[in-house]
C-alpha cells in the first residue's frame, strides 16, 4: 500500500474510550461534549430562549411526575456501545440505586426531550433517527424559532440505516399535551411558550 493510496479515517470512540478521556482528564466534564455514533460532538451554546425553556420545563415537569419517574435535565442516556447523548430532558424509571452505577438505556427511557433553537437541524436529523434506532418511544422537540411541539412517537426503521417516527405531531404554544405514559397529566405549552 502507497502512502498515496491511503486514506485518513477519523478516530471513532465507544462509550468505553469517553468515559476513560474524561477520567484521564483529555476531557472536562464542563465542555458539553456529547457522544454520538462514536464521535465526539461539541454541543451548540446555548441562548437565552434555550435557557428560559429548560426553566420553565424545571419548573412544569416536577409538579406533573411528582415521584412516579425521574427527570434528569442535559444527563446521558447510554443508547449503545458508542452513543451517550445528553438529552435537554429523559424521562426514565424509577431505580433504587438512582442508577448510580449506570446511566440510564433505552429501556429505562420514558421520554426524551430536546429543546432546539440554533440546534434545530441538528436534533431532527442527527438525534431523532439516533432515538428512533434505540427505539425510544417518544421524542419531543420543543421548536423555539416556530414556536410549536414536535411530538414524536412510534419508532420504526425506514430503511436499512434508517430511522425515524410513524407519528409526528405538532402542538401550538397555545396547546396542551398528555405526559406519556401519564394519561393524567397534562403540560400547558404556553406556561413554557410564553415570550420565549
Amino acid at each position: 500500500m502507497t502512502p498515496s493510496s491511503l486514506k485518513a479515517q477519523p478516530k471513532r470512540f465507544t462509550a468505553t474510550e469517553y468515559h476513560r478521556l474524561v477520567e484521564l482528564g483529555f476531557l472536562s466534564e464542563d465542555e458539553h461534549i456529547e457522544l454520538v455514533r462514536g464521535e465526539l460532538i461539541q454541543m451548540a451554546a446555548k441562548g437565552v430562549a434555550h435557557e428560559t425553556c429548560i426553566r420553565r420545563l424545571l419548573r412544569q415537569l416536577p409538579l406533573l411526575l411528582q415521584n412516579r419517574a425521574t427527570l434528569q435535565c442535559q444527563a446521558p442516556i447510554s443508547l449503545s456501545f458508542d452513543g451517550e447523548p445528553e438529552p435537554d430532558f429523559a424521562i426514565v424509571y424509577n431505580r433504587p440505586d438512582d442508577y448510580a452505577t449506570e446511566h440510564p438505556t433505552p429501556k429505562d427511557t420514558l421520554l426524551i426531550i430536546e429543546v432546539a433553537d440554533s440546534s434545530l437541524d441538528y436534533d431532527r436529523e442527527v438525534k431523532l433517527p439516533l432515538y428512533a434506532e434505540a427505539n425510544i418511544s417518544d421524542y419531543w422537540l420543543f421548536n423555539l424559532p416556530n414556536h410549536y411541539l414536535e411530538a414524536y412517537s412510534e419508532p420504526y426503521q425506514i430503511a436499512p440505516d434508517q430511522f425515524g417516527y410513524l407519528n409526528r405531531r405538532i402542538v401550538l404554544a397555545e396547546g396542551e399535551i398528555v405526559l406519556p405514559p401519564f394519561p393524567d397529566k397534562v403540560l400547558q405549552l404556553n406556561l413554557v411558550f410564553s415570550d420565549v
